[in-house]
């Protein structure tokens, strides 16, 4: 088992969340985040004040899934959320010890359904 989580820009959830529909991943978690990378942020002037806006707006994805679906999940966030621009996102996967579903005490790859 595996979970994935995956930094993209905004804009592009859509296109995730419809490429992930079709390589039939429908389980996620999204949130929205603030960071900051290699776009290292734009400045900004308001009333003549000039302030650096280094946090830009990102949208975190979490994805649990078997480690037999891994390959083709990653495919598919890659699919939705890539323009080839600096920005695009960041997908960490890492190792899931263990998943309970509560509503059935379901433990292990059949949780994760």
């Amino acid at each position: 088992m595996k979970l994935i989580i995956a930094y993209i820009k905004p804009e592009k959830l859509d296109d995730v969340k419809k490429a992930l529909s079709d390589a039939n991943v429908f389980r996620m978690s999204v949130t929205n985040s603030l960071g900051c990378g290699r776009q290292k942020g734009y400045t900004e002037s308001y009333r003549g004040l000039t302030s650096e806006i280094n946090l830009l707006k990102k949208t975190r994805l979490e994805i649990a899934v078997n480690d037999d679906a891994v390959k083709t999940a990653l495919s598919a966030l890659l699919q939705g959320a890539q323009t080839g621009e600096i920005g695009d996102g960041k997908i960490f996967v890492v190792p899931l010890d263990e998943c309970i579903r509560i509503s059935s005490g379901e433990t292990g790859p059949e949780a994760i359904g």
